[in-house]
């Protein structure tokens, strides 16, 4: 049985049995930053489960795609050594949201199992919680398990949590019987042995608990379902192969490897690159269509990880030039049918994925060479610093693994715990640079807030119902403290969508609240300000007043972030997928997915599709429908972002449709005028473009014009000439800084030829010894160059500050009588605290003590006397 046929038939069935079909939710869970990425099938249903969320149906169905690469789950480490992990991979799961309980689940996940997918019960295996009587009868009730096939198991195989605190429960699992030829005895079995006779294949979670801060589990009121099968774990058994990596999923990529490496997959540990291969282009195909880019923080650094480790094994197939891109068409042959998003940005995906290979093969090869430098200073049983890893991986951005696989092979150690002191020091560093913003992550979570900004921008006679200062409860704030207000309802907009929160001021009997910062925690809106005059108290009835201005210069830029993003599709392709934004009033901003740079020429298509769009005045509709709705209707949708089941949709006829919860223009005139004002790389693979709106466009636009009229002015020409005035300037200017550079050789010369004209006699050889004030090593050199000549040898140095060189030159004679510029420049480094080296006759060195110039030029000349004279 294929596949695409298992996802199929298990929606299907459920489908049938009342429960509500869910798309798979991003790799990139909305809004949760506890999560890196989505790594199992509830995820999109937490809220619901902890009862944040009420959902128009109790029963769901899903195949989810899923991540376990960084974080609480991370799988990457085993990928390629066994048979069955995956950084990415789908999970089939049904779920019950206070509806059925263990009886129906039992009974769905066994009639599934032996009736549709026809696997025979005489070989499967159930286990349940130790304690869990229900179950354990359930299964032989309901499914007809005999007893000898339900083993009890402990907390750490069969009690699921969703934390350390929260909604939890037993669990039971299903096991598959896969014959005797895979057992390690004759009386291996479910929990007797860890061979691979008998596996999971499903886990059924009854989640019946609400576990306290002190370990109390409370019964809950509505107890629910949540069930994950892998599918690639079950495809593998249906199709009678002994690896996930064997079956339809994941053999036609390895298929791919073969031809494109010429050599041949074996099933053992010799074919480890090519599961790892297999494995990371899938994970990394999806994470680039969802609109990660690769970078170094947070999810973008994981994917960057992923495919350095590909890029690494691939090594051992002897691919020596980026080969990745190469393999995603078979990607999106095999997935693109269930996931289409990876069929649109196909031709971006490829080229992200080529374009980071070559940047990480030239930083494998600046790595390595500054790695060797570090390691051929150790001795074998010696330890290379924790210190020394980190800037390797922070400067040059080489991976901890390649420096401890290098080091091994020398038979160096690292130091780890080092390693892992530097980057934790660098994540507090950026943790200190918090903003007010995380204090919200603290606050209680109160009752929702109601917001009514769409239709008003002042609300009178509300009352103030929480006040805070950082995370502490208070009952006022005086004049010129700031802290966190919280009344029952506003017309102030939070952060999202990109939308910065509104400002203004929320006034009350004995004082005035400036609004600086608006934000939405758990359906609570929090208002951030300081108390301007008087004080603001709890109780008090304020009257709350956005300031209009501002909420108009946001629209006009939120709508225009909307056509900003329809006419890079249009210029630059369906693949072009938003990664980020920032919509405040006197500006826009728009990041995006792209591997290069746009030309002048595509910015200019970009601002004239936005601005025509404008000018036709087009109606901005809004209007509210069910999601999947909205999505038939072909609305976009942004990963990262949380949408509920109904949603609002932002309209502009013939131009774009997307979902978002942003304030927007009631027709597109309202803008005025768009004007692209940067475009910038944030990253690689992505891009950004900043731009202005109405009054901001034209005070702009009025500041480039006052600019040319200052330098016009400034030069007595013409805006018209300035363009040929200015290069006409430039080409003076660069043809004067040649002359220059040209005189400064000169001189530079000409003293080193008056140098040695002053040459000191060394047993018949004129010998120049002088420290010079040039500034850099090439003008160093150049002095040299002019010494040279009139002199059979020359010993020179300078301070430039904070460093200090030296350069050695010996002609032919002083070479014939055994001196070496390069042992003479070793020798002498010392003095500076520096080394070097170079050839026999010209050597040179660097050191950081400039002090030591003098005593090292003394003894230059000691040691020229004595080997001279030695050499006769």
């Amino acid at each position: 049985m294929r596949s695409a046929e298992i996802r199929q038939k298990f929606l299907d069935f459920f489908a049938s049995h009342g429960h509500h079909k869910v798309p798979s939710s991003p790799l990139v869970p909305a809004q949760d930053p506890s999560l890196l990425f989505t790594n199992a099938g509830m995820v999109q249903f937490k809220d619901v489960f902890l009862g944040k969320e009420v959902r128009s149906y109790k029963r769901a169905v899903t195949v989810q795609k899923c991540m376990r690469a960084g974080g609480k789950h991370n799988d990457l480490d085993q990928v390629g050594k066994t048979a069955r992990h995956q950084t990415f991979f789908e999970m089939l799961g049904n779920f019950s949201f206070g509806d059925y309980f263990k009886r129906d689940a039992i009974h769905y996940a066994w009639t599934f199992l032996t009736e549709v997918l026809q696997i025979d019960s005489q070989n499967l295996w159930v286990t349940v919680f130790e304690t869990d009587d229900e179950a354990y009868a359930l299964w032989q009730e309901v499914a007809g398990v005999s007893p000898d096939r339900i083993v009890r198991m402990g907390e750490k195989d069969n009690f699921w949590s969703m934390g350390d605190t929260g909604p939890c429960g037993p669990c039971s699992e299903i096991f598959v019987d896969r014959g005797a030829e895979y057992a390690c005895s004759d009386h291996c079995g479910l929990g007797q042995c860890e061979c691979d006779r008998i596996q999971e294949i499903w886990n059924l979670v009854f989640m019946q608990y609400n576990r306290s801060s002190d370990g109390v589990l409370t019964p809950l009121p509505r107890p629910s379902i949540d069930t994950g099968m892998g599918l690639e774990r079950i495809s593998a058994y249906l199709q009678g192969v002994n690896s996930n990596f064997d079956t339809d999923l994941l053999r036609p990529l390895i298929s791919a490897i073969e031809a494109l490496s010429g050599k041949v997959y074996d099933s053992g540990p010799e074919g480890m690159p090519f599961r790892v291969i297999a494995d990371h282009i899938r994970a990394i195909t999806f994470l680039l269509a969802e609109g990660v880019s690769f970078s170094n923080s947070d999810r973008g650094y994981v994917m960057r990880r992923i495919l350095r480790r590909a890029v690494r094994f691939g090594r051992l197939l002897n691919f020596q030039e980026p080969f990745l891109h190469k393999l995603v068409p078979v990607v999106e042959d095999v997935m693109g049918g269930a996931y289409p998003e990876i069929l649109e940005g196909a031709a971006l995906i490829q080229q992200s994925i080529e374009e980071e290979e070559r940047r990480f093969r030239l930083t494998l090869e600046a790595g390595m060479k500054v790695l060797n430098e570090k390691l051929d200073a150790l001795e074998p049983g010696e330890t290379l610093s924790g210190e020394e890893a980190f800037v390797l991986y922070d400067t040059y951005g080489f991976p901890l693994d390649l420096t401890l696989d290098a080091a091994e092979e020398r038979h160096i150690a690292v130091d780890q715990e080092g390693f892992d002191q530097a980057m934790a020091s660098q994540r507090a560093r950026a943790r200190s640079a918090r903003s007010h913003h995380q204090e919200v992550q603290n606050l209680p979570q109160l009752d929702a807030t109601e917001f009514v900004g769409y239709e008003h921008l002042t609300l009178e006679a509300v009352p103030v119902e929480h006040l805070y200062i950082g995370n502490d409860a208070v009952t006022r704030l005086m004049t010129g403290e700031s802290g966190w207000l919280q009344v029952p309802i506003t017309p102030f907009y939070p952060e999202g969508g990109g939308q910065v929160g509104d400002q203004g001021t929320i006034t009350g009997p004995t004082g005035v609240f400036r609004v600086e910062d608006v934000v939405k925690m758990h359906g609570t809106i929090w208002h951030y300000g300081t108390v301007l005059e008087g004080s603001v108290r709890v109780g008090d009835e304020v009257t709350l007043a956005v300031d209009q201005g501002k909420r108009d210069d946001a629209r006009r830029n939120h709508t225009a972030t909307h056509l900003l993003h329809a006419a890079l599709r249009t210029v630059l392709g369906t693949g072009v997928h938003q990664t980020g934004s920032l919509v405040a009033p006197n500006r826009l901003r728009f990041d995006f997915s792209y591997p290069h740079p746009l030309t002048p020429d595509q910015i200019n298509a970009i601002e004239n599709l936005v601005n025509g769009w404008i000018l036709e005045n087009i109606p901005v509709m809004t209007q509210v429908m069910a999601k999947e709705e909205a999505l038939q209707e072909g609305a976009l949708a942004f990963f990262g972002d949380k949408y509920g089941e109904v949603v609002r949709v932002i309209t502009v006829s013939g131009a774009s449709q997307e979902l978002c919860g942003g304030t927007h223009c009631s027709a597109t005139g309202q803008i005025g005028l768009f004007a692209i004002t940067e475009e910038s790389s944030v990253g690689t693979g992505s891009r950004r473009i900043e731009a202005v709106t109405g009054r901001n466009a034209v005070n702009w636009a009025r500041g480039l014009r006052q600019i040319v009229q200052d330098v016009s002015q400034s030069l007595h020409t013409a805006p018209t000439d300035l363009r040929s005035k200015v290069e006409d300037l430039v080409q003076n200017s660069r043809s004067l800084e040649s002359r220059l550079v040209e005189l400064e050789r000169q001189h530079r010369f000409a003293q080193g030829v008056a140098l040695a004209e002053h040459a000191a006699l060394y047993e018949g050889q004129r010998i120049v010894i002088a420290q010079t004030a040039a500034e850099t090593v090439e003008a160093l050199r150049q002095v040299l160059d002019g010494a040279k000549t009139k002199a059979d040898g020359v010993i020179l140095a300078a301070d430039h500050g904070e460093r200090a060189s030296l350069v050695v030159y010996l002609g032919k004679d002083l070479i014939a009588r055994g001196l070496d510029a390069r042992a003479l420049v070793k020798s002498l480094a010392v003095f500076i605290d520096g080394g070097g080296g170079g050839r026999p006759d010209l050597a040179q060195a660097g050191g950081k003590n400039a002090q030591g110039i003098t005593g090292m030029l003394a003894d230059a000349r000691r040691q020229l006397s004595e080997k001279l004279v030695a050499a006769g």
